[in-house]
């Protein structure tokens, strides 16, 4: 008897393994075609370079946003309806309040924000927010229709990298704001005096650092200037001081000989041989003896 029931017990555990082995698998296949989350990917800051490739619908909430929680429904059935179909389009969400810096780098200003993703081509989806408007504008390739980010804008871009890390500076300043007023006690005006003391510091910081590397890069210029003492520089002075007389001496002697040039000039010997011929002249016509000897004399030339 014992024998029996042990081989009745083996049995009955046997059929519940096989019970057990079937139930699991039919939950997994189940899930694999059935599960409303499968279709939908949450993107983070480590895994959003995939939609890069192919096409996608992203959709960027957060939870405390009501016309969010309005579109989840519809998202969902979208992702769903899109597997179902066998389309391309992948539908993905970001939730903006984990991910700071992927709301930067796609200039989020208004939740919901869905975008269309085409081969690394970015464009925002206006239209309405239904399963099936979106399942529309995928399928007849409406986002033709729309402008694609330029490159200078495109989320991947290096500029747009930068912003996405100053988002994430921003996210984390105001958890040390908030951190401060409800752990340690402070003020509201408190904690801005805190920041406003570190960004001075860390700005008089900045420009010192700044100021060492332009020195570095471009050293300034020697001077060729002689110093030199003061009574020195006295004596250059008066040397040339006394300069100036000598120069000015020699413009008054360089004046008075031009004027006895100028006199000499007036006295050339054409004068004097005009006046040799007048009295040959006179002499040969009889002219009288007694009368002085007149000379003829040029018009001083103006100064």
């Amino acid at each position: 008897m014992s024998v029996l029931k042990e081989k009745s017990d083996m049995a009955r555990v046997g059929n519940i393994s096989l019970v057990l082995s079937f139930l699991l698998s039919s939950s997994l296949i189940l899930c694999y075609f059935t599960n409303p989350t499968s279709a939908n990917i949450e993107l983070d800051e480590d895994n959003w370079r995939q939609i890069l490739e192919g096409e996608w619908l992203v959709e960027f909430y957060a939870p405390w946003c009501p016309a969010c929680n309005a579109l989840a429904p519809a998202w969902k059935d979208l992702a769903n309806r899109a597997k179902t179909k066998k389309l391309d389009m992948r539908a993905a969400a970001v939730d903006v309040t984990k991910s700071p810096g992927l709301s930067g780098r796609f200039v989020v200003t208004a939740l919901p924000t869905i975008f269309h993703v085409k081969d690394g081509e970015f464009r925002q989806y206006k239209g309405p927010r239904d399963a099936d408007s979106m399942l529309e504008y995928v399928q007849e390739a409406r986002w033709r229709k729309a402008d694609a980010l330029p490159a200078w804008k495109a989320p991947h871009s290096l500029q747009m990298g930068v912003v996405a890390h100053f988002f994430k500076l921003s996210q984390a300043l105001r958890s040390v704001h908030n951190m401060l007023m409800e752990t340690y006690g402070l003020p509201t005006w408190g904690s801005y005096l805190i920041f406003a003391i570190a960004t001075i510091f860390i700005g008089a910081l900045l420009g010192l650092m700044l100021v060492c590397i332009i020195d570095l890069l471009y050293p300034p210029r020697r001077s060729d200037k002689v110093h030199v003492s003061r009574a020195e520089a006295e004596k250059r002075k008066r040397s040339d001081n006394k300069s100036d007389d000598e120069l000015i001496n020699d413009d008054i002697v360089d004046d008075a000989d031009n004027a006895n040039d100028s006199d000499a000039e007036k006295n050339s010997p054409s004068d004097t041989s005009d006046d040799d011929k007048a009295k040959d002249k006179g002499e040969g016509e009889g002219a009288k003896a007694d009368k002085p000897e007149t000379r003829k004399r040029r018009p001083r030339k103006a100064d």
